[in-house]
């Protein structure tokens, strides 16, 4: 396989501290840190068999993963789907489904040769006529594809060497491409499925990854049962034949207590997503272990709608940015257990630039300053007015209370009116028609695991005529379209680096955005359950995973 230079420092992006935490006693760092521990007590064996019950916290909008845009339907979803290539915790590429691979000079295009030895669920082989038809279904209008779409840009066309060989044609060099390959939103489907159920395939999803699908209970669970023909595992797992599980059955528990509890009292084995509030009591439970994972991306962080007045002001949005005491809201919310976020981009992605940190502090005086010069004035109950009409700021955010996600909706009502802006919040199970649809909304919080800066590129680029969602922010500058196209071309790292700062600060200093926290993915599991693993993005892998009997 051909060293893609340019390539490997894109990688080391995603490196994560994966961390074991709530041990009893303590966590004792290891190198295998990043997975359910040892058996505990004398005579436990961990045996093959058995079902793992793993309680989401919410729903997954489809299994289809050119068509998913949620973070919680990849924890399924790796479990079905197997990937071209796969990026190993400590950043570089590796083969999967992929054996070797080359680039041309122009960086333009990439020639990978397959596994032979691979079939999908349904019995279908992979070959190269697989891998054509699935990144052609992507960039097929009809498709309808979601993140999917943007972590393939700027793929144009595949060619089918031979059965067993492809190349890949982009429109331009990509420094992100190879490592996006890897992603689960980039899986590789069933052909033969995707075309018999069309629009229905993510209510019966086929792939060829160690689990197959089984069913799905709306609002209830998701059941996968083990594929007894696997065996091409990547190397990030130990296990590279079938799972040691029989099936994995994904509990939907939307309710916090009610999915913590559930660890607790044995009901199920593990839950994702530890509210802040449980983490010091499931670190001494003696039979619980808590396993965090770092993610990196894109933190969850408020954007503005610039679509709309008054927001479209670069003066209105920064008196919110000062009215607003992020450093209260996560401290208040998430009881240090989440780290605040400064900047577009997660400590650990490419590029970060830790130099806004610190760097943006509360200033009622000058928010209230910027609010006069723009003809605001206070009305007798506080509220600001101008030409008749109220200041007010439409506030979207979904249901359930994902991330205590509302509660930073209710306290910053609470500090906006403080300088005069009624804050009217908008609760709503369809973000997608609200806010992506119609772009009904003056602020709407949002955040993104990915492996790569360019992922910024699809939030803040001017919007697509193209484009079948409006983006979050409806920004549109030149400058900052000119900055994210260099970005995904350049492939000179240090270059590279300073383009997104640029960006990062741009971001800050024109009030783009509120950047509010880093998710930590936190995982409580029973302590019979071993060998959990998690991806470079901060995903479970569920291969290696056994139950003590």
């Amino acid at each position: 396989m051909k060293t893609i230079h340019w390539l490997k420092y894109v990688a080391l992006a995603s490196v994560l501290m994966m961390v074991l935490s709530g041990c009893a006693g303590g966590a004792n760092p290891n190198p295998s840190a990043n997975s359910a521990g040892a058996a505990q007590g004398s005579g436990a064996a961990a045996a093959p068999g058995g079902e793992l019950s793993f309680a989401l916290a919410t729903s997954p909008d489809t299994l289809d993963p050119h068509r998913s845009g949620l973070a919680v339907a990849v924890r399924v979803i790796r479990t079905i789907y197997d990937s071209l290539v796969v990026q190993l915790p400590d950043g570089t590429i590796k083969p999967w489904l992929a054996t070797e691979w080359t680039v041309s000079p122009d960086g333009k295009s990439y020639t990978f040769k397959l596994r032979q030895d691979v079939k999908f669920h349904d019995g279908t082989p992979f070959n190269a006529e697989a891998v054509k038809f699935n990144y052609d279904r992507i960039i097929d209008p009809q498709t309808k594809a979601s993140n999917a779409l943007a972590l393939i840009r700027p793929y144009q066309s595949s060619e089918v060497i031979d059965e067993y060989t492809i190349k890949l044609n982009l429109e331009t060099p990509s420094a992100a491409f190879l490592g996006n390959l890897s992603q689960a939103l980039l899986g590789i489907v069933s052909p033969t499925a995707a075309k018999k159920y069309g629009d229905e395939f993510g209510k019966h999803p086929v792939g060829s990854g160690p689990f197959t699908f089984v069913k799905w209970n709306e609002n209830a669970d998701i059941q996968v049962a083990k594929n007894p023909e696997y065996r091409w595992a990547p190397e990030i797992v130990e296990n590279k034949g079938q799972a040691s599980l029989d099936a994995i059955a994904f509990k939907i528990v939307p309710e916090e207590a009610t999915r913590i509890g559930s660890v607790q009292s044995g009901q199920v084995l593990a839950a994702e997503t530890v509210p802040p509030q449980n983490v010091l009591a499931l670190k001494s439970d003696p039979k619980t272990q808590l396993i965090q994972v770092n993610t990196v991306g894109l933190p969850y962080t408020l954007f503005f709608n610039q679509r709309r007045a008054p927001w479209n002001e670069v003066k209105a949005r920064q008196a919110v940015q000062y009215a607003v005491d992020v450093d209260a809201i996560v401290k208040t919310l998430y009881l240090g257990t989440y780290p605040r976020a400064w900047s577009a981009l997660t400590p650990g992605i490419f590029g970060y630039d830790a130099s806004l940190e610190n760097t943006l502090k509360p200033d009622l005086a000058k928010a209230n300053k910027l609010l006069d010069e723009l003809g605001w004035a206070k009305g007798a109950d506080g509220i600001r007015e101008k030409d008749g009409k109220k200041l007010t700021l439409h506030y979207v955010d979904g249901s359930p209370n994902r991330e205590k996600r509302n509660d930073i909706a209710v306290m910053i009502q609470q500090q906006l009116k403080q300088v005069g802006i009624a804050v009217e919040v908008e609760i709503t199970k369809d973000t997608a028609t609200v806010v992506y649809k119609n772009g009904a909304h003056d602020l709407y919080g949002n955040s993104q695991v990915n492996s790569d800066p360019d992922a910024l590129r699809n939030f803040y680029h001017t919007q697509d005529p193209k484009a079948t969602k409006l983006t979050i922010a409806g920004v549109s500058d030149p400058q900052l379209d000119e900055w994210l196209e260099q970005g995904t071309v350049e492939l000179d790292a240090s270059k590279r680096k300073d383009i997104y700062k640029k960006v990062q600060h741009y971001l800050i200093d024109n009030a783009v955005i509120l950047p509010i926290y880093v998710f930590p993915y936190t995982v409580a599991a029973s302590k019979n359950v071993k060998g959990l693993k998690f991806d470079s993005l901060g995903y479970p892998l569920f291969n290696d995973v056994t139950v003590v009997k």
